[in-house]
């Protein structure tokens, strides 16, 4: 790193990430207020390399949200319903069996699951569509629920303990929790976007029950609305506390809200650079969680191909489908292409590799030739 080109008030900390040592929540502060955003840049990507080298990675998945209705009214949301509403889905499991079906021919190896925390739905219902997504293949990943929906299922559903019902869903085919529902774990914050919603504590732990049973998961944070700067740094500093008790998240990807369709649409959406700031001192900031992504959903894929740059070493996804962010206002693709992602990593002078759900580096035997799976999930997105 060319110190010349980094402020003298940053040098300090720059040093620190030269000497793989951990900055503190002032460090990040700083970082955060600070108006150079090349610097931010060069440190980050310091740590990249030190974790990463010059890889980027993406995976192949296809998204299921497999229903939008939900008992919850968080403030911040377009995406959730209560059942009389116009836009209300809940998708038959057969219906979602066929679409990850049809995903499978293309060589997916990750299904993502995420839904409203539905008043209904039974506990047989969500046992038979984990079975019925394992018997379609023993090898897809099904990575699936929030730890907001885990609790829901535990205390609403199963009436069964966090811990027994995370085991009977890891029996039936769960393959990893996702991040979601972290939002931002400032409580005050918390009662003014999401009322009612599980505590950041209460989040914690249901991740923390998941590591302990030698699960893996990825963390998140909804930042861009009504947090400080000091809010975000403490958010941060609970999600690396726990890596550093548990080593279980695998990821950390944050998501800037999207203000288009929200009660909160007063709110001026997160810039450019502010986009790729946080997540610079992010990958600063969460010295024991080995991979940073941006989620181009959010971003765009410009702005993630950027982001390259800063600190970031995945891409996340084909995604195949998305409703939560493109519910919200989101204008970005619903899909991306291997071809697409593979080519704006090597733009961006990375070199492009597929991987699993935990972020390991993996080399698939082609079902079909490269430009047969182009031709095809062109279809699918045109379909």
């Amino acid at each position: 790193m060319n110190h010349l080109l980094i402020p003298k008030e940053l040098r300090p900390i720059a040093e620190k990430i030269e000497a793989r040592q951990r900055i503190s929540e002032a460090d990040a502060l700083s970082l955060y207020r600070s108006n150079d955003l090349n610097a931010l840049g060069l440190i980050a990507n310091v740590v990249r390399e030190q974790k990463n080298r010059n890889y980027a990675t993406y995976i192949h998945n296809r998204y299921i949200n497999y229903s939008n209705i939900c008992v919850l009214s968080c403030q911040f949301c377009a995406f959730a319903a209560k059942k009389r509403d116009a836009h209300a889905f809940e998708y038959a499991i057969e219906e979602i069996i066929s679409a990850v079906r049809e995903a499978l021919g293309l060589g997916i190896t990750e299904v993502h699951m995420v839904g409203g925390l539905h008043p209904t739905l039974k506990k047989d219902w969500y046992l038979e569509l984990l079975r019925r997504l394992r018997e379609l293949d023993p090898d897809l990943h099904i990575k699936a629920f929030t730890a907001i929906e885990v609790r829901h299922l535990a205390q609403r559903i199963f009436r069964m303990s966090i811990r027994e019902t995370l085991e009977l869903l890891r029996e039936t085919g769960l393959g990893s929790i996702t991040g979601g529902g972290a939002e931002i774990f400032d409580p005050v914050v918390r009662d003014t976007i999401c009322r009612g919603k599980e505590t950041a504590a209460e989040w914690l732990d249901v991740h923390r029950i998941w590591h302990a049973m030698g699960g893996r998961s990825t963390c998140t944070m909804l930042y861009g609305h009504i947090e400080t700067l000091a809010h975000r740094v403490d958010h941060l500093r609970q999600l690396r506390e726990l890596q550093d008790e548990t080593g279980g998240f695998t990821g950390f990807v944050p998501f800037a809200f999207e203000p288009q369709t929200t009660v909160l649409a007063h709110i001026k959406p997160a810039s450019a650079i502010e986009q790729l700031r946080n997540l610079a001192v992010s990958r600063i900031y969460l010295d024991n969680i080995g991979h940073l992504t941006a989620y181009w959903v959010s971003t765009g894929l410009p702005l993630a191909q950027v982001s390259l740059s800063y600190g970031v070493d995945d891409l996340h996804g084909t995604i195949l489908e998305e409703k939560i962010f493109h519910m919200a206002g989101a204008t970005t693709p619903q899909q991306q292409t291997i071809a697409t992602l593979e080519h704006v990593i090597r733009e961006a002078g990375r070199d492009p590799i597929q991987r699993d759900s935990h972020y390991r580096h993996i080399t698939l035997p082609r079902k079909r030739s490269t430009s047969a799976l182009a031709r095809a999930e062109t279809e699918l997105a045109c379909a």
